[in-house]
């Protein structure tokens, strides 16, 4: 049997894709079978590079030798253990490592299993802290425009991406957004977090106005806006917005579950941008993709609010079945131990000007209005083709596939997102691929 043949099966119909144009995908399925280092194998033997680290979680590169290990040991020697009133070693070994790599003072984890769960347990931690201190009146939340914080119905409240949003009713209720900081006109082909709009950090202090201060329980963002197109935050705006939250007595919400473990050359993006919040939302990266978890990092201050009362009682009425599981929590254990013994964050902060050379040698191209990098992260936005919004990128995506190139879309703007592992000469192969991709759209 030839061990590249495509996969047989009689009906493509009973999985229900997330995120996908299901009748296109089952019409010409894009199926991988194997994948290794910055490769996907498809079912037709071909090696697609993956500019993408998945969908911006395999920072390592695939099947890393001492992560697939970690696993199969974990699960012949304990599966599973409730996290209910029991624990196990390594979750507590891992919470450890990972507050000594977090920014001073997150030194509490919570466990979850993914960037959604992560971002609707940082609301819930909020608005009870808030309570345990007597606050009870601080229950609004505040998002921002174009910001994704995943689907659970607290994410996509706090979220501002409308089509998340537009087909579930009211959601949230006591939920305000900021205006994003995209600005073509001001602010086209950057390197870094760019230049104008760090006045739009005031706009919380609209909201606080609006609505009173002491009605706030917390502001959550992304320091670089991902899913919604790669959008650098203006200098000074994290700062700006760290100093309104503590003057108003608003706990400042991190989402990082893209930023973090090595995307931006530092450990977190709070690193890069020197602004260390309150609470910290993670995921993807923290087990390289390879196991669900996500981990929520809270200030010292935050913790101890919870701790009183009678030492028999549960502090905080909150947790899934699977927090702090075995198998991820050493895929976790193991994904840190590759991260630094290949130095891969600092692999990520030397190679950021390389990827930003390459990726800004596209200006000019067709249909290119745009270029932005920061870290190992990139977008190309393209010009829409006039009343078919998304169509010109879907069909850039479309036509890489089949040029053996993984990249993602987010309406007419190309992310890319490569592994730090990604080689000089690979980021040569991914912007020389998107290169050709674009002129065969012209």
């Amino acid at each position: 049997m030839n061990e590249h043949a495509p996969i047989q099966t009689n009906n493509l119909e009973a999985f229900w894709m997330p995120f996908t144009a299901n009748r296109q995908f089952k019409k010409a399925p894009r199926m991988f079978v194997r994948a290794k280092d910055m490769h996907y194998t498809t079912d037709d033997g071909r090696q697609v590079l993956d500019a993408t680290a998945g969908l911006w979680c395999v920072n390592a590169g695939h099947c890393r030798p001492k992560i697939t290990e970690a696993i199969a040991t974990q699960a012949g020697e304990l599966d599973y253990a409730p996290a209910f009133q029991m624990g196990h070693p390594k979750a507590f070994e891992l919470a450890a490592k990972l507050a000594a790599i977090a920014p001073t003072g997150l030194d509490h984890v919570f466990f979850t299993n993914s960037g959604s769960e992560s971002v609707d347990t940082a609301l819930k931690i909020a608005l009870a802290y808030h309570r345990a201190k007597g606050e009870g009146s601080r229950f609004r939340l505040i998002g921002r425009e174009r910001g994704y914080h995943g689907v659970n119905f607290g994410g996509i409240s706090v979220g501002g991406i409308v089509g998340n949003r537009k087909m579930f009713g009211t959601l949230l209720t006591g939920v305000d957004h900021m205006r994003h900081t995209h600005d073509l006109a001001k602010n086209s082909y950057t390197r870094g977090p760019i230049e104008h709009g760090a006045d739009l950090a005031d706009d919380l202090l609209r909201i606080a106005t609006l609505h009173d201060p002491s009605t706030i329980a917390a502001v959550i963002v992304e320091p670089v806006s991902g899913s919604t197109g790669v959008l650098p935050p203006p200098v000074g705006y994290l700062q700006r917005l760290r100093e309104i939250c503590d003057q108003h007595g608003i706990l400042l919400i991190f989402d990082e579950v893209i930023t973090g473990y090595g995307r931006m050359g530092t450990a977190f993006g709070a690193d890069y941008f020197g602004v260390t919040p309150d609470i910290m939302v993670t995921a993807k990266g923290l087990t390289n993709g390879v196991i669900p978890m996500g981990a929520v990092y809270v200030r010292d201050t935050i913790y101890e609010a919870f701790m009183g009362g009678g030492e028999n009682l549960i502090e905080f009425a909150h947790g899934y079945t699977y927090s702090g599981n075995p198998i991820a929590a050493a895929a976790g254990l193991a994904t840190l131990e590759t991260y630094k013994e290949e130095g891969l964050f600092e692999r990520a902060k030397a190679l950021e000007p390389v990827f930003a050379d390459a990726l800004h040698s596209l200006k000019g191209e067709p249909h290119v209005i745009d270029i932005r990098t920061i870290g190992l992260i990139g977008a190309v936005e393209l010009e829409p083709i006039a009343g078919k919004p998304a169509a010109r990128a879907f069909a850039a995506f479309l036509d890489a596939f089949d040029h053996n190139l993984l990249i993602r879309t987010t309406g007419d703007i190309i992310a890319l997102s490569p592994p730090l592992i990604v080689s000089e000469s690979q980021i040569g192969e991914i912007v020389d691929g998107l290169r050709a991709v674009i002129r065969r759209l012209a």
